[in-house]
């Protein structure tokens, strides 16, 4: 006999999406919007599966009291309103719906561009006044213009398809995409500055986080062409806000397009809403009719598709593992993100292809979530937006990745092991981990160099020449800046030969310091690893 499962929706959905759950006898749902975050909690108790929008804050609170909650559903992409850690730590899924919305953002996209390339909003609005000014209006086509399109997922690549529909000239950048996976969306994929510098117009479509917040800024700016347009339709912060409009003051940018804000609602006097060169709407990029329909029958799908089958799909936080292939895996999935991460420290642009090689007993693993886990250590390098074992395959096929896996029963000094092998344009490197003991974890080769230590904390990653001194010429010198060794490992090719250093510190260390190392004549290359 089936279970019985009960839905909670905390925030409205579509009727379409309520008929999905309609048509499942082992399903019963209701319906309580507008609950706050202590009220939810209150109630959360005895529901299974949690389905919301963008209101619902779904707090740390909230997940402890969810005592049978198994899944939580967003209607939509972004799910920074859910305690990601709270629920991974539970044990709860978390899903969301990134395709449903891809559309009509990417067309929201092109619907401002064009209104501020002919000054529509401000044009309708003096005509309303009484004002016949067209001279004051005039505009620009977008025809042969430049597009930079900040970012190529699935809105980026839309907003491209769409811009060379309209005969624009697109280029993009994206740190993990390859120059052929964009060369068959249409796109130039170029170095972010030379975006900056090229561009007519240019459009941002990536997550907001440490490394995105800020990224249109003051140092952005002085590099785009005088008269240049820019548009954000993804998430407020991501353009400098201050630096926007100082470029627009000054001329600069000729004008901006803004569906997002930091502070939503933005306070009434923000200047941006009252420039004479700015379009601004209220956070409408999934707005239509279509968009809230698809998300909520995608989300309501997925919701009872795992409840009743254990399916699986748009996963942000953890995939589909039983408890026994945890227990065996678990090292490994640890491992393969260190080895990931740790390779991607060494890679100066975005890989074009990944090996991992599962050699000894490792060779019988389920490998599947191992190299995802490989590749969501390798792509957390490069971004920092929803990234899982779930998704980090997608992802990087996405971007024209290759990704091979290897075999090998063959053992030598330890009994199980991973190499994670990876290929840019300028070459390729390997790093070598293994699991053994008690679990335990280690590192034991770097690009052929033999290494020991345990992939954990800060490390700096030095080459060069095997002769004497250069371990008491790093000590001392990382002596008085008053850096901690808390180890050192030295590998090596031959005697007198080139050697690899790995010197296990208690901390990041200064630029400064890594500009002094290298001034010891032996050292060839220094560099920070945090693992």
């Amino acid at each position: 006999m089936a279970e019985n499962f009960r839905v909670l929706l905390s925030d409205s959905l579509a009727p379409q999406g309520i008929d999905v759950l309609k048509r499942y006898p082992h399903l019963t749902f209701e319906v309580k919007t507008g609950l706050s975050s202590s009220e939810l909690a209150a109630i959360i108790a005895p529901y299974h599966a949690l389905i919301i929008r963008s209101a619902t804050k779904v707090t740390r609170e909230v997940i402890e009291a969810a005592a049978a909650l198994k899944v939580i559903g967003r209607a939509g992409v972004g799910v920074d309103n859910v305690d990601l850690d709270s629920a991974t730590r539970r044990g709860i899924v978390v899903m969301n719906s990134p395709l449903g919305n891809s559309v009509t953002t990417a067309e929201h996209t092109i619907s401002m561009m064009m209104a501020m390339a002919r000054h529509i909003p401000a044009a309708n609005a003096a005509l309303r006044t009484g004002l016949w000014e067209r001279g004051r209006f005039t505009g620009v086509e977008i025809a042969n213009k430049t597009l930079g399109i900040v970012g190529l997922g699935n809105i980026g690549r839309i907003v491209a398809d769409r811009a060379v529909g309209l005969k624009m000239k697109v280029i993009g950048f994206d740190p993990i995409m390859t120059a052929e996976a964009a060369a068959r969306a249409g796109i130039e994929l170029v170095a972010l500055d030379q975006l900056f510098k090229r561009a007519d117009f240019i459009t941002v479509h990536a997550p907001l986080t440490d490394e995105t917040r800020g990224l249109v800024g003051t140092a952005a700016f002085a590099m785009m062409k005088k008269g240049v347009r820019v548009i954000n339709c993804a998430r407020g912060g991501i353009i400098d806000e201050p630096a926007l409009l100082a470029a627009l003051n000054s001329g600069k940018v000729a004008g901006a397009a803004l569906d997002v804000f930091v502070q939503e609602p933005p306070p009434p006097d923000h200047p941006l809403i009252h420039h004479d060169n700015v379009i601004a709407v209220p956070h409408l990029g999934a707005a239509t009719d279509e968009a809230q329909v698809q998300v909520a029958v995608d989300i309501a799908h997925q919701v009872s598709d795992f409840l009743l089958e254990g399916t699986v799909r748009h996963a942000v936080n953890i995939p589909a593992l039983s408890v026994k292939e945890l227990e065996v895996l678990g090292p490994h999935l640890t491992l393969g993100e260190k080895l990931g991460h740790l390779a991607a420290q060494l890679i100066d642009e975005a890989p074009n292809e990944v090996t991992v090689g599962f050699a000894g007993e490792a060779a019988d693993l389920n490998a599947e979530p191992i190299v995802a886990s490989v590749l969501k250590g390798l792509l957390s390098g490069f971004l920092d937006h929803d990234l899982n074992i779930v998704n980090a395959p997608y992802i990087a096929r996405e971007r024209g990745i290759r990704i091979i896996e290897t075999r090998s029963r063959e053992t030598t000094d330890y009994r199980n092991f991973l190499t994670i092998t990876v290929r840019a344009g300028a070459g390729s490197h390997e790093v070598t981990g293994a699991v053994f003991g008690n679990r335990a974890l280690r590192l034991i080769r770097i690009d052929g160099f033999r290494v020991e230590a345990t992939p954990e904390g800060y490390f700096l990653m030095l080459h060069n020449r095997d002769v004497p001194g250069v371990v008491g010429a790093v000590g001392t010198m990382l002596g008085r800046a008053g850096i901690n060794i808390a180890g050192f490992d030295l590998g090596r090719d031959r005697a007198g030969g080139t050697a690899l250093s790995l010197v296990e510190i208690d901390g990041p260390v200064p630029a400064a310091v890594l500009d002094q190392l290298k001034t010891i004549p032996a050292i060839t290359a220094a560099s920070l690893i945090k693992l």
